[in-house]
């Protein structure tokens, strides 16, 4: 929403919101980051996801459900196991002039602005204005941030099935299973990356009171800390909090299933698929005997009942 600004006696109130505005001339000027969110010269939102993605899954009965149903949730970041992810304030940096004068001129090109609020702005120097753009940025980026987890869902994915720490941390301590979907189709094509760092992000305000909070600072929940590369995350976001995505049958390629897995949670896993795609490929996951990794063998799954009729049980 539209931050409009009064200013009382050099102290500075919201008192109002209204419609969102789009000023063109603005877009692109500044880049959210002076940590840089880029690979190979290329902006997050212009990375596209590597053909396959994969999410690791506790066995329960909420993934079995969400496996029949062929859907993914998109939950709360609260409820994330590292505190910094999708809760971090960023640096604010104060306004340059020439991005003070930008915003000035945003104010006053905006037929919401009252006569009175473009007038301070007019008589406040450059040098005020940054000061006060900065002090009120900050609080708009800080309430943004405490909303998002409120308001929006993530769902998480890796680009890599064989991580030990993965299994570990989300794939029910080796007991669990990993899916595989194509990033050909929704909404797995989506997925941007995680941008690992060392330090908390600096940011300018510009995008924050130039349009849309809460989509200026989207890009912040794709970043941190560089204890956690070892995930190789890729993340979806979606507008509302709790939903549940159906995607379509062909985008499960495969499940790679934990190396400490029971035969009945692979059981009931195979007739799952057996029942609505029989085209999902199936691995075993071993722990190798040479160095520290899982190894997946494909294997034919055949129903107790096909079994038997084949002299097998």
């Amino acid at each position: 929403m539209l931050l409009i600004l009064q200013i009382w006696s050099g102290n500075v109130s919201k008192v109002y919101q209204g419609k969102r505005y789009k000023a063109d001339r603005f877009k692109g000027v500044f880049t959210s980051y002076v940590y840089s969110i880029k690979n190979d010269d290329k902006s997050l939102s212009e990375m596209n996801p590597p053909a396959r993605l994969y999410k690791y899954e506790a066995f329960s009965a909420q993934t079995l459900e969400n496996l029949k149903a062929q859907r993914i949730y998109f939950g709360s970041p609260s409820r994330f196991n590292d505190p910094y992810d999708c809760a971090t304030n960023p640096i604010v940096l104060l306004p340059s002039p020439k991005e003070a004068e930008l915003i000035r001129e945003y104010y006053f090109a905006n037929e919401s602005t009252s006569e009175e609020v473009k007038l301070k702005f007019k008589q406040m120097s450059v040098d005020s204005l940054r000061e006060m753009f900065q002090r009120v940025g900050s609080e708009a980026i800080s309430s943004a941030v405490d909303r998002f987890p409120r308001e929006r869902g993530v769902s998480c994915f890796s680009e890599h099935n064989n991580n030990l720490l993965m299994w570990g941390h989300y794939g029910g301590k080796y007991k669990g299973f990993c899916l595989e979907f194509s990033t050909d189709y929704l909404p797995f094509a989506k997925a941007k990356p995680v941008i690992y760092v060392n330090q908390v992000p600096h940011t300018s305000v510009t995008s924050f009171l130039t349009g849309s909070e809460m989509d200026a600072v989207t890009e912040l929940f794709y970043i941190k800390s560089a204890s956690w590369s070892y995930e190789k995350e890729w993340r979806i976001v979606h507008k509302n909090v709790g939903t549940l995505y159906q995607y379509e049958a062909k985008a499960l390629i495969a499940v790679y299933f934990g190396p400490e897995v029971s035969e009945e949670a692979l059981e009931i896993i195979a007739l799952i698929l057996r029942g609505q795609n029989s085209s999902v490929k199936l691995f075993r996951g071993e722990r190798s005997k040479s160095d520290f990794n899982v190894i997946f063998n494909e294997f034919g799954y055949l129903t107790h009942l096909e079994a038997k009729d084949l002299g097998l049980r």
